[in-house]
C-alpha cells in the first residue's frame, strides 16, 4: 500500500480514518527509525505480542491494535519519549487487563494476573511489567460505583509511578479527545466516564517528577482542554 510522504506529520485519527491499521503500522515504523537496532527489535517484539493478544478485539469500528499503536506513536512523536521500556509498556498496557490467561498460560489456576505480569517481566523486564501493572485496572467491588473506583485507582497507582502517568495520559487522550470518533451510545458513556479524570491528569502531569519537558506538558494540557470541550459538547447540551 502506498502512503503519502507526509504520513509522519498526519494526525493519528486522520491516518486511522484514511489508511486504517496499515497506515498506523507504517507510521509506527517511521517513528521507531529514531531508535537503535536493539531498541527496534524490542519494540517490534512488543508490537507482535500486542497484535497476537488483541487479534480478535475491536473498538467499535476498528481493530483494537489501532488504539495501542496511537498510544505508542503519541508518546514517541508528541511526548518525545525515548525510553524503550515505556513505549513497550504502552503497546502492552491493556494486555494483562484484557488477556491475562493467554499471557499466564494454561497451567495457572485462580487469578491469572500475577502470572501474566510475571510472563511480561520474563520477556520484557520487570520495569515493563511494573508499568503495565500500574495501568491495569484491579477487580472492582460490585457494591460500589465502578467509575468512582476507576478514578480512585488511576489517582493512587499513578501517584507512585511517574512514567505510568505518561502511558495513561496518552491512553486517556486517545479515549477522551478521540471520543468524537466513536459512534452510538458509547459516546455519552465514555464522556461521562472520562470527564472527571481531566483535573486528576492535569494535577499529575503538572507535578515536577513527571518526566516530560515543559513544552510537552503544555501540549498535554491543551489536549486535556480539548477533551473537556468535547465532553461538555456531548454532556451539557440543553434538553
Amino acid at each position: 500500500m502506498e502512503f503519502p510522504a507526509y504520513l509522519a506529520t498526519m494526525p493519528m485519527h486522520a491516518i486511522t480514518e484514511i489508511h486504517g491499521e496499515p497506515g498506523l503500522l507504517a507510521r509506527f515504523r517511521l517513528e521507531v527509525e529514531a531508535f537503535d537496532e536493539p531498541a527496534r527489535e524490542r519494540l517490534t517484539a512488543a508490537l507482535d505480542l500486542a497484535a497476537e493478544l488483541h487479534r480478535e478485539d475491536r473498538r467499535v469500528r476498528e481493530p483494537y491494535l489501532n488504539h495501542l499503536l496511537r498510544v505508542a506513536i503519541r508518546m514517541m512523536h508528541h511526548y518525545q519519549v525515548r525510553d524503550v521500556d515505556v513505549i513497550v509498556a504502552g503497546l502492552l498496557h491493556d494486555a494483562v487487563e484484557d488477556h491475562p490467561a493467554e499471557l499466564a498460560g494454561p497451567a495457572v489456576s485462580g487469578d491469572p494476573t500475577p502470572a501474566a505480569l510475571a510472563a511480561l517481566a520474563a520477556r520484557f523486564g520487570p520495569r515493563v511489567a511494573r508499568l503495565v501493572g500500574a495501568v491495569t485496572n484491579p477487580a472492582y467491588d460490585p457494591g460500589r460505583d465502578r467509575h468512582v473506583q476507576y478514578r480512585e485507582h488511576v489517582a493512587a497507582s499513578l501517584d507512585r509511578e511517574p512514567w505510568a502517568r505518561v502511558i495513561k495520559v496518552s491512553d486517556f487522550t486517545d479515549n477522551g479527545v478521540g471520543v468524537i470518533h466513536t459512534v452510538g451510545p458509547k459516546v455519552a458513556r465514555s464522556a461521562a466516564k472520562y470527564r472527571p479524570l481531566v483535573p486528576i491528569f492535569r494535577d499529575l502531569i503538572a507535578r515536577p517528577d513527571t518526566p516530560l519537558s515543559a513544552p510537552v506538558k503544555q501540549h498535554i494540557f491543551a489536549q486535556l482542554d480539548l477533551a473537556e470541550e468535547r465532553f461538555s459538547a456531548i454532556l451539557d447540551q440543553p434538553n
